[in-house]
């Protein structure tokens, strides 16, 4: 096979149908889309070409800058063609969560300009939100930069409507699938897959997948964060359900052990999500059916993640006082105080921000420790003494109280949470300054 450039082989990627002793199904052919066998590694390949083929000229002509508001595979993928073209990448996110994908975008040539901001994606609503003010600046005209925008381009879509869900059909013998488990992302890929699919056969049933609230699982959003993308639509899934990191990485580890199939932690939460939801289907069907799944992309990028969460599969010991462990109950009994009571507080104010939020805004007198490194603190025991009042802070609250149960869990009575953290701050007036 004899092409050009790398771009023209994106696409036509295998249809593989898994082993029926692995995942257990008898009445389901259960198929993976090989994804993750795009030349640059992950479906955002497709999308990456589609949104910024016709700005190539343009771009080239004025000497622009290509910039994506992502942390991950869309920014590599577009970090890759831009180069190809002489034009430089800048990646804008306030969600630069995995080393690996850091470094590699480094490699690649690709600015960062990490952001802080309330939420984990662009919210069009909220004009004061950082990543909502770059979005307006990379969209005026003469500003330099050519902005792909993932979260609200149509493109995004039609990549998918135009290629990955016809590809499937082709590849069922002209057929679509009786079931098709997207996770929901930018949204873009299980949109145009399902529109694709929905126009060979109406009755196609489509599962979403999220990610479990205060959760993280790369490339899978929240329920939260994904009604702040501009291309979901609610409508296009008949159900949407939640899985965990747990979920993904136990899926990941069946791919990659079972299936040859070195699939990262979304195509792990796919095949997951995709089993559960098929294995209480099966036994009540009457006819043969068929599902699908996407496996997004590789695990290499993600070895960081599994060795935090999974230490045992690298022969390390497990993590003590990690907030994973805590049940439920102790996360919802975690000791929190009102903006009133925080601003008397009497001792340590920490902020688990990133430190570009911190800088942009905090409360005064409280110190950064960003959450990442407070976790590692814990690990090695309490930092400070047990009389030390600490009222922790973070964006709206969920992460200081799991951190303020865990402290309480190891012995300190005198820990805290801001209820609502620093957008409860904000709204209630209460003085925030910057550094």
């Amino acid at each position: 096979m004899r092409y050009d450039d790398m771009t023209e082989a994106i696409g036509n990627t295998p249809l593989v149908r898994l082993d029926p002793a692995v995942h257990g199904l008898v009445n389901i052919d259960l198929y993976a889309k090989m994804e993750l066998l795009n030349p640059f590694g992950s479906v955002k390949d497709r999308a990456a070409l589609q949104m910024i083929r016709p700005l190539l000229a343009g771009a080239a002509a004025r000497g622009d800058t290509v910039v994506e508001l992502s942390s991950g595979n869309t920014a590599k993928a577009l970090a890759l063609i831009a180069g190809m073209h002489g034009l430089p990448f800048k990646s804008v996110t306030n969600r630069m969560k995995v080393p690996e994908i850091k470094d590699l975008l480094l490699l690649l040539g690709a600015e960062l300009d990490e952001l802080p901001g309330q939420a984990e994606c662009l919210d069009p609503t909220d004009t004061e939100d950082p990543l909502s003010r770059m979005h307006r600046t990379l969209s005026d005209n003469g500003s330099g930069y050519v902005h792909t925008d993932q979260y609200f381009n149509e493109r995004n879509v039609e990549a998918h409507l135009h290629g990955t869900g016809p590809e499937i059909v082709k590849d069922l013998d002209g057929r679509a699938p009786d079931y098709f488990v997207a996770c929901v992302g930018t949204a873009g890929s299980s949109t145009g897959v399902a529109r694709a699919l929905r126009q060979h056969d109406p009755d196609v049933r489509v599962i979403g997948l999220v990610a479990a609230k205060s959760d993280f699982i790369p490339g899978i959003r929240t329920i939260d964060e994904v009604h702040e993308v501009g291309l979901f639509d609610p409508g296009v899934y008949d159900t949407l359900e939640t899985i965990t990191s747990d979920d993904a990485i136990d899926g990941l580890l069946t791919l990659v052990r079972r299936c040859g199939t070195p699939a990262g932690p979304t195509g792990g939460g796919a095949y997951q999500g995709a089993v559960r939801h098929l294995r209480a289907l099966d036994a009540t069907l009457t006819s043969r059916k068929t599902a699908v799944f996407i496996v997004c992309d590789r695990v290499e990028s993600y070895l960081s993640y599994l060795r935090d969460r999974r230490p045992a599969l690298f022969g390390r010991p497990p993590a003590t006082n990690d907030v994973r462990v805590l049940t439920a109950d102790e996360i919802a009994a975690a000791p929190t105080v009102d903006v009133e009571e925080a601003s008397r507080w009497p001792g340590l104010v920490i902020d688990l921000r990133n430190p570009h939020a911190y800088r942009a805004l905090h409360i005064d007198g409280s110190i950064n420790i960003v959450d990442e490194l407070f976790a590692e603190l814990l690990h090695g025991g309490l930092p400070f003494g047990r009389r030390q009042p600490v009222l922790l802070v973070c964006p709206v609250g969920e992460k200081s109280a799991r951190y303020a149960a865990l402290l309480l869990r190891m012995g300190h009575p005198e820990v805290r949470s801001l209820a609502g953290g620093v957008i409860a701050w904000r709204d209630a007036g209460a003085r925030l300054v910057r550094d």
